[in-house]
């Protein structure tokens, strides 16, 4: 019993760490990291953001970078992977987030994507890039990939059919983020996002 008191004792121990330590050296985000280059996010951006005017808005790549999180752990809700992210060093240390910074509300997660993202395919087109880059630095494997609970095995010209089936995860993955954003609008009585013109 006196070692079980002695070790709750230990909850609220000081020590000096350092998050790059933390991780472990070879955690799947790590790899992403290394292989991912998110860069062009920016650039295709540029025009949404503005650097001397207002308040400082969710950096577009955080939101690539949590909708990957969900998506490559099987997380549930965006909600959710912003809950698991403040309790996971890993996912905070990939989001670019140190231990003592706030990771952004799901609240000013949804405002950033309905003004970035809530009326144009914009998002599809950048999730559909990285899950291609993925594919190339062999991240995920293209011979199977689920949509919409449908299973769909490559064949003939993998190539073609791995872009097509990109292409498409990107477009429904966009939708499964919009689902789940209009719920949560729908519950703080926001309308929902506008429908995006064909």
């Amino acid at each position: 019993m006196d070692d079980r008191k002695e070790n709750l004792g230990k909850r609220d121990q000081v020590m000096m760490m350092c998050l790059e330590e933390l991780v472990p050296k070879d955690h799947l985000v790590r790899k992403m990291d290394r292989l991912l280059d998110l860069g062009f996010v920016y650039e295709i951006l540029e025009d949404t953001y503005c650097d001397d005017n207002g308040r400082p808005s969710i950096d577009p790549v955080v939101i690539l970078k949590l909708a990957l999180i969900k998506k490559m752990f099987g997380i549930r809700s965006v909600r959710r992977t912003l809950e698991e992210a403040n309790v996971n060093l890993a996912y905070c240390w990939y989001l670019g987030y140190g231990l003592n910074e706030e990771l952004p509300h799901f609240t000013s997660f949804l405002k950033s994507y309905a003004k970035r993202f809530g009326d144009n395919d914009l998002f599809a087109e950048l999730f559909g890039k990285v899950m291609a880059k993925c594919v190339e630095m062999k991240v995920i494997n293209p011979e199977v990939l689920f949509i919409d609970s449908t299973h769909m095995k490559a064949s003939a010209n993998k190539n073609k059919t791995t872009i097509e089936l990109v292409e498409e995860q990107g477009k429904f993955y966009q939708d499964e983020l919009e689902a789940e954003i209009n719920k949560e609008r729908a519950t703080i009585e926001k309308s929902a996002l506008k429908k995006k013109m064909k």
